[in-house]
């Protein structure tokens, strides 16, 4: 890991038509024989100083408490904390900038899990997430599928150049399909004629299944534990999804994807026949059905219940460039309670919450001493964000305020633990995204730390090599994907990740005060500057 002083830095480098691009993601230690400013004649140290230890004590105490049931997304916990949050921004004198004049921009969520799912194949039980997987909000709720006959139908396509329904009627039935299209010896694909694949997606497969009446899509997959680690939220618990969809239209048949135990169950003495026929496929270019008789039995039943949430939007309007927006975000859903044990989730993100609202405070009051900022500001602490990042993700889809002229967004997720590589330095923060659109965010964060609070500034987690992908995981991304601008600010994780024991007592407030101080004085160069920062990178 190189230490870079500021006289130092290294040149950014931004994405390009290269898939090899890197970003920055190394240490920037500050240079401590420069003297901080902190003199509070300065009015925009006065302002930072009234972010304190004290207040986020106050205010974390209060929602991560168990009186607040670790915040769930739209259970009366998560509400509670809104109401509490929307308290606050009332009363420092931020406007509304939500439904009508308030706090509140309405999201809906639906949720959806098995009630019962298992496969039967002559009399044979095979288990959910074990044998086979199957997504509940891409399937319609059918209580019993049942055939005596499964029908491999090859690759599940029907083109032109090459199908597998031509002549084979499958309507009512249950088919087997494999992943992928037929491929060549040379290694081009016999739809395309290129080394390119077709259009021939998985999803276009269902879509033509259901046009063609079939019941259900076996598609095979060879590894059932990676697709559960990948898909483990939704699959395990509730999958989750914006917006009331109990009624549901879906275009794609019902399907899972069925591990190689379930195939050869199934195929019996004709599994040397499936292998021959997919050969035939890969070698000619020609389809070729197998049909196979199994007693199959499926359960696909679903319970499906919709909850109603809000993201809560406070603004202040910009003194001289009012249409040019700053978004500073943070999520204050966490992950509930399971049975009696309550996750209060004190770091995650209640810590983000807090500074989000002491930065609030300290904006607000910027507007009684005459120096409101010159550009106008939102503070949108989002719901759903640990079902998926999906308040942002509706804030994305239904600005409150144009995207175009959104000129950056700061998000606050996890400030107030020290993880085990800060042991015995906790002035630090992992800084992610800053250099991904704009070299200008990125300078101006490097400067402001330098000049009012130096931080150690770690860019390890922005690497684009990151094996967590943190810059994927919090509620910036939805910003960050629309070509905003997006920094993120991060403690990194610690033994209490997601666990009842992430509790108030174990956070490092001082850390949180200079962390909360250091956001504000970014956002208020952000806000003040002559020139809105350029966007000169781009959306990979």
């Amino acid at each position: 890991m190189n230490i870079l002083k500021k006289s130092a830095l290294a040149l950014v480098l931004f994405a390009s038509n290269t898939s090899t691009a890197q970003y920055i993601s190394s240490v920037t230690v500050p240079d401590s024989t420069v003297t901080i400013v902190s003199d509070e004649s300065n009015v925009e140290v006065a302002l930072a100083n009234t972010i304190t230890a004290a207040d986020m004590t106050e205010y974390l105490t209060v929602l991560a408490s168990d009186e607040y049931e670790g915040r769930e997304t739209g259970a009366a916990g998560n509400n509670k904390a809104a109401e509490y949050i929307t308290n606050h921004m009332k009363a420092i004198g931020l406007k509304g900038a939500g439904l009508e004049g308030s706090y509140a921009q309405p999201v809906n969520f639906t949720f959806t899990k098995w009630l019962d799912t298992d496969i039967y194949i002559n009399e044979v039980r095979f288990k959910h997430l074990w044998d086979y997987i199957a997504f509940p909000s891409k399937n319609a709720n059918k209580t019993l599928i049942k055939s005596d006959e499964v029908v491999y139908l090859g690759y599940g396509i029907d083109d032109p150049k090459y199908s597998d329904y031509k002549k084979n009627d499958v309507k009512g039935k249950v088919v087997m399909i494999h992943k992928g299209e037929p491929i060549k010896k040379d290694s081009t694909y016999w739809l395309s004629g290129t080394d390119q694949a077709s259009e021939w997606t998985t999803a276009k497969k269902l879509e033509t299944a259901k046009k063609n009446g079939v019941e259900l899509v076996l598609i095979i997959e060879d590894n059932i534990k990676g697709m559960l680690a990948e898909n483990r939220r939704g699959l395990v618990g509730y999958t989750t999804e914006l917006g009331l969809k109990t009624d549901k239209d879906l275009t794609t048949a019902n399907h899972a994807y069925i591990s190689t135990n379930i195939v050869k169950a199934i195929a019996g003495k004709k599994a040397k026949k499936l292998i021959k026929s997919r050969k035939r496929s890969d070698k000619k270019g020609k389809a070729c059905d197998v049909p196979m008789k199994a007693g199959f039995i499926m359960n696909m039943a679903k319970e499906v219940k919709t909850l109603e949430s809000q993201n809560i939007a406070a603004y202040i309007e910009g003194s001289e460039k009012p249409n040019e927006l700053i978004v500073v975000s943070a999520h204050y859903d966490h992950l509930g309670k399971r049975g009696e044990e309550i996750y209060n989730g004190a770091d995650d993100n209640g810590s983000g919450t807090t500074t989000v609202m002491e930065i609030a405070q300290a904006v607000a009051s910027a507007k009684s001493k005459g120096v409101a900022p010159k550009r106008s500001i939102l503070f949108l602490l989002v719901t759903g964000e640990e079902k998926g990042l999906l308040g942002s993700a509706f804030y994305a889809e239904s600005p409150l305020f144009s995207l175009e002229n959104t000129i950056a967004d700061i998000n606050v997720d996890m400030v107030g633990r020290v993880d085990e590589k800060y042991t015995d330095n906790p002035e630090y923060i992992y800084v992610i995204g800053s250099d991904r659109l704009s070299t200008d965010l990125h300078k101006i964060n490097e400067n402001v730390n330098q000049k009012y609070t130096q931080l150690t500034l770690d860019y390890t987690y922005n690497s684009e090599d990151d094996p967590n992908r943190y810059y994927y995981r919090s509620d910036h991304y939805n910003f960050a994907k629309n070509g905003i601008p997006s920094i993120f600010f991060f403690n990194g994780v610690h033994k209490d990740y997601h666990r009842v024991t992430d509790t108030v007592e174990k956070i490092n407030f001082g850390k949180m005060e200079t962390v909360g101080r250091h956001i504000f004085h970014l956002l208020w160069e952000l806000a003040n500057r002559d020139e809105k920062i350029k966007v000169d990178g781009v959306v990979k």
